[in-house]
């Protein structure tokens, strides 16, 4: 690819991000940091978990996603009582030319999007049928494999686990997701915007911006952008920094944290960087943009110890800790 077409690349990747982000912004009121961060994961193929309670427009939000899109989308609300086929799909026995057979009937899970609706009210069983299709993106029932459309996104709402009826994440499904991001209440003029929009006779339309192929084109476009070595290698040490046992490690991790963030960690922190860095007019890595993306990337990969929580520290306070010793 010549420079001239990378150019091209950078400039289309930047505007069609902002489009995706104003389309988004005629239906979603506020959550602009939410907003460009769902935005920010699908660019980089990754699965993104919404935070929050009931209310905030979580739900809306990975709807209207879709529709900008053009993606196929399904939606699996999560209940204690849900089964892992429910997802995935399972055998049924038909009968073809006389004889019995089975046959794979596929699941809600084979679509582009699929929005995993309070996915803490399920049971860890339920909530592990996405391990597969998350990091491989397929399905295996009774020996066979059935991969998935492409792109394929998980974006799962979850309550607060103070919530009643909830249910942890099992470590492993949390260490897939690429950002976890945190959907706070909106302002007092958002609240009024909120009433005008959704109060009328009509609700705000949305049109399509961008296609699956777009998506996966824009993932290319990213990973031209390079990152110099020292760069990386402050990547890398931010990291290694939330592992109580390294010998780097701060009083306050090896006090405070019992597992720090996987190598999965470095790599969306990577790649969403390097989006940040188009973003930011760059075509080069640099460490505000690691910066930039470390919280969102590392806060549901640390588990803290029993003390950390006994004193009200949250993973968030630990990284930003991590953060400024690393500034």
């Amino acid at each position: 690819m010549t420079v001239t077409e990378t150019q091209q690349d950078v400039t289309q990747f930047v505007e069609r991000f902002e489009s995706l982000k104003a389309e988004i912004g005629k239906f979603i009121v506020g959550q602009s940091d939410v907003v460009e961060n769902v935005l920010i994961a699908v660019l980089c193929q990754g699965h993104v978990l919404l935070e929050g309670v009931p209310g905030l427009g979580k739900t809306a939000l990975v709807n209207t996603l879709a529709k900008v899109l053009d993606l196929q989308f399904r939606r699996v609300q999560f209940t204690p009582d849900l089964l892992p086929s429910d997802i995935v799909g399972t055998n049924i026995l038909i009968e073809r030319h006389g004889d019995k057979v089975f046959e794979f009937q596929p699941g809600p899970v084979f679509c582009n999007i699929l929005l995993a609706d309070e996915i803490n009210r399920a049971t860890p069983k339920t909530q592990s049928a996405l391990l597969e299709t998350m990091a491989e993106r397929s399905v295996t029932v009774a020996g066979n494999t059935h991969p998935l459309p492409s792109p394929f996104f998980v974006l799962a709402t979850q309550n607060p686990i103070e919530s009643d009826g909830t249910y942890p994440l099992p470590e492993a499904q949390l260490d897939r997701f690429f950002f976890k991001l945190k959907v706070n209440l909106p302002s007092h003029d958002e609240y009024s915007e909120i009433l005008n929009r959704t109060g009328g006779l009509a609700l705000p339309q949305v049109d399509v911006v961008a296609t699956g192929h777009d998506v996966l084109h824009m993932g290319r476009t990213l990973k031209q952008v390079p990152i110099e070595k020292q760069v990386q290698d402050q990547l890398v040490q931010i990291v290694r920094a939330t592992h109580p046992e390294d010998a780097e490690a701060s009083a306050d991790v090896k006090q405070y944290v019992r597992h720090g963030a996987s190598p999965r960690a470095a790599q969306a922190m990577l790649a969403g960087a390097r989006v940040r860095a188009l973003l930011d007019g760059r075509f080069h890595v640099a460490n505000e943009d690691i910066h930039a993306v470390a919280l969102p990337a590392m806060r549901h990969r640390l588990i803290l110890s029993f003390e950390a929580e006994a004193q009200g520290m949250t993973t968030d306070d630990v990284i930003e800790k991590i953060l400024k010793q690393h500034a």
